[in-house]
């Protein structure tokens, strides 16, 4: 028999929760939450005066720099080739690579703990270092240029995309790899035609938005030695070439433009 729930009840339930008040402990943590964020601020001196006099800097560095200076326009074009050939090297050998790193990290796939415990570990090791740092290493390791920026990128798509992957394969129903179990498939066979299969649009969306990180990360990497626009971007701006550095700023956005639109495009046909 249905129980019947009066309309004060009916009501009542329909009602979005009131507010409690937190915990002691829950207090506390927002108290200290609250003391870091004061104090940043106030470590930062963001005073009035000084953001109002920021902004002023910012009209001189845009009268100063439009018109975008197109006179040296021809290196710049190559510096930005330069640097998307490097995002895309550096991405494509990334995601080569994270495959086998997330068969190894994924619980249906690697059933020794030993080993999915130490991949993980490398790569979460991997993805918490910043590139820039992973910049400076490979600089000083094999020299300047875009080696040390593909090198780069490399290390942090393993990072990005080795976790990624790992996680999809995890979320795989069994079904299908049980299946091919049962007609005595290898395990290469199961991982060829039962995980990849189904894991395949999710890692293709991945890949897609690591090789747009890549390319902006490609332009910070160059102000550190790695190649790429940001030499270039790092000269202008060292030299208070506004006009310089605001025609390589809309080349970086007119390519990151253009990434984003192909991704989107890639992503609504796989997906």
């Amino acid at each position: 028999m249905t129980k019947m729930i009066s309309t004060p009840e009916r009501l009542k339930s329909k009602q979005p929760n009131r507010f409690q008040m937190p915990s002691i402990s829950w207090l506390i943590v927002i108290a200290i939450i609250l003391g870091f964020f004061a104090r940043g601020v106030y470590s930062a001196e963001m005073t009035p005066g000084r953001i109002i006099a920021g902004i002023g800097n910012i009209g001189e560095f845009i009268a100063e720099a439009v018109p975008p200076d197109l006179t040296r326009f021809e290196n710049y074009f190559w510096a930005i080739v330069e640097t998307f050939e490097m995002a895309l090297v550096g991405t494509v050998a990334g995601v080569i690579l994270s495959l086998p790193v997330a068969l190894l990290a994924s619980d249906n796939t690697t059933p020794n703990q030993v080993v999915r415990l130490v991949t993980r570990n490398l790569v979460a090791a991997v993805r918490t270092i910043p590139e820039l740092v992973w910049a400076l290493i490979f600089v000083i390791a094999i020299g300047l240029g875009p080696a040390a920026g593909i090198f780069t990128l490399t290390i942090d798509t393993i990072g990005f995309c080795g976790r990624f992957f790992s996680e999809r394969i995890e979320e795989i129903p069994p079904g299908p790899v049980d299946a091919l179990r049962a007609t005595g498939s290898s395990q290469f066979g199961i991982t060829l035609g039962a995980i990849f299969p189904v894991a395949f649009p999710s890692m293709v969306a991945t890949s897609l938005y690591a090789l747009e990180k890549a390319i902006r990360s490609a332009v910070i990497l160059g102000i550190v030695g790695a190649g790429g626009i940001g030499v270039e971007l790092e000269t202008a701006m060292t030299m208070f070439r506004y006009d310089e550095a605001l025609t390589i700023i809309i080349l970086i956005w007119l390519v990151v433009l253009g990434s984003e639109q192909f991704s989107t495009i890639v992503r609504r046909r796989v997906i």
